[in-house]
């Protein structure tokens, strides 16, 4: 791995920098790696234990694992950067099951993927990084190549993907329902997963935007989502965090009209920084929209319905982007207009939703399930970074030693924007190649840092 390391630190000063990086396909590719790794037998660790309470610290470790076999359409990615996502959280704290499920039935398919199905699940589903080999029938894509991966892992041997590939049957989350994802030192990945790096970012910055932007994506703006169009009021959960950060930004480029909902007044200052002015902090307001664990508050939804009215000058949401689930989704069903939209994806709050079934049917309201996004939306929202139109939300990043900290801050909800992880990158700030284009957006990829 040093080589391979010394090889990509060689084009940062370099003057033909792709020059430096296709040497990578001289380089022997290594026996084994490091990467961040939970076990199948400590999956009963958290066992009778609250969600809230687990500590990903104790079931994520760093260790050398083997560097599996390429397969057909398949590329080897030396990793600089990935970055932490709930869906790591939860494979973490074996919730709501544990993944070694996903990968069991995976191994089945195929003698290709039973590799997948091991004892141990490398995880992270985001990663920024230097192609190091690809496999047989790959033409788009060679050694050399930067690239920042996407999450969707489909085969594609079925009709019913090759209209929108998230309907394939056999379509999955990389890095959370199959093995050798991006929070490693090298990642095993289909090479339609790849996408050219924003070459005005750093690594920890082109990593972190691939699952919750494109998302983000394909919620808000694809016609499989809300079909998002100029002058929609857009209620935001979370705005300032992983998901909603992009969603904020998507709808602002996009001529909509963000309603911003946080929970401190430091998340509703970096939503003023992205340039939205609508905003409820629904902690210093004090909406409850629950009386007890039973009971859902009417009362709080219309009084959040209300406080909606009142910084738009008495519209409600044409659209609602939810993720947040059970704590939020019966509010969301009952403020959204009459034959508005509510687009959900993630239920970071809770799977069993709640609402008043009257206030969708009778108003003609829709509820569209969006799971991540198909290639050509995650091309898209890539490409929109890429010209500097949806900047990175990195507020932090970890070494790949500590991975376990990273997900538990994100756990904890004690962040902002997105925490990156340095897998081969040595510091922050490396891997910038347009730096000239880079200045004109300096303080908007910055804007999320420190907090």
């Amino acid at each position: 791995m040093r080589d391979i390391l010394e090889a990509i630190m060689a084009a940062e000063d370099a003057e033909d920098p792709a020059r430096e990086l296709s040497a990578l396909g001289r380089l022997p590719v290594p026996a084994s790696y490091r990467g961040v790794v939970v076990r199948a037998d400590e999956a009963d660790m958290f066992a009778g234990m609250p969600a809230a309470d687990r500590d990903p610290r104790r079931t994520l470790h760093v260790q050398e694992v083997p560097t599996p076999e390429l397969g057909p359409g398949e590329a080897l990615v030396a990793v600089m950067a990935s970055a932490i996502n709930y869906n790591t959280v939860w494979t973490s704290i074996f919730e709501p099951l544990s993944t070694f499920s996903f990968l069991r039935r995976y191994g089945r398919l195929s003698p290709l993927t039973r590799r997948h199905d091991l004892p141990y699940h490398v995880v992270g589903s985001d990663a920024a990084g230097v192609v190091l080999r690809v496999g047989a029938g790959v033409t788009r894509w060679r050694p050399g190549d930067e690239v920042v991966a996407h999450c969707l892992s489909v085969e594609l041997e079925e009709a019913a993907g090759h209209d929108d590939t998230m309907l394939d049957p056999q379509q999955r989350i990389w890095g959370f329902e199959t093995n050798f994802g991006g929070l490693a030192e090298l990642a095993l990945v289909k090479a339609n997963q790849l996408m050219p790096k924003p070459g005005h970012l750093s690594w920890e910055e082109a990593a972190s935007p691939g699952l919750v932007n494109s998302t983000a994506y394909r919620q808000l703006v694809s016609h499989h989502g809300a079909a998002m169009k100029q002058g929609d009021v857009v209620l935001v959960w979370g705005a300032s965090g992983g998901l909603g950060g992009y969603a904020t930004q998507l709808a602002l480029g996009g001529g909509a009209v963000p309603v911003c909902v946080v929970s401190s007044p430091d998340k509703a200052e970096l939503c003023r920084r992205m340039g939205a002015d609508l905003i409820i902090d629904r902690a210093a307001e004090g909406f409850r929209f629950w009386a007890d664990e039973q009971t859902p508050d009417m009362g709080e939804w219309r009084r959040f319905g209300e406080r909606i009215r009142e910084l738009t000058g008495g519209d409600d949401p044409d659209i609602v982007f939810e993720h947040p689930g059970r704590e939020t989704f019966g509010a969301s069903v009952f403020v959204a207009k009459r034959g508005g939209t509510i687009v959900t994806c993630a239920s970071t709050s809770g799977y069993q939703h709640q609402y008043d079934n009257r206030y969708l049917w009778m108003h003609l309201k829709r509820i569209v399930g969006s799971h991540f996004a198909n290639y050509r939306e995650a091309w898209a929202a890539n490409r929109l970074v890429a010209r500097g139109r949806i900047h990175p939300t990195v507020s932090r990043s970890y070494p790949l030693e500590r991975t376990g900290q990273a997900a538990y801050e994100v756990h904890r909800n004690a962040h902002q924007g997105k925490v990156g992880v340095r897998c081969l990158a040595p510091r922050d700030g490396l891997g910038v190649r347009d730096p000239e284009f880079r200045a004109r957006h300096e303080t908007a990829i910055n804007r999320f840092r420190g907090h």
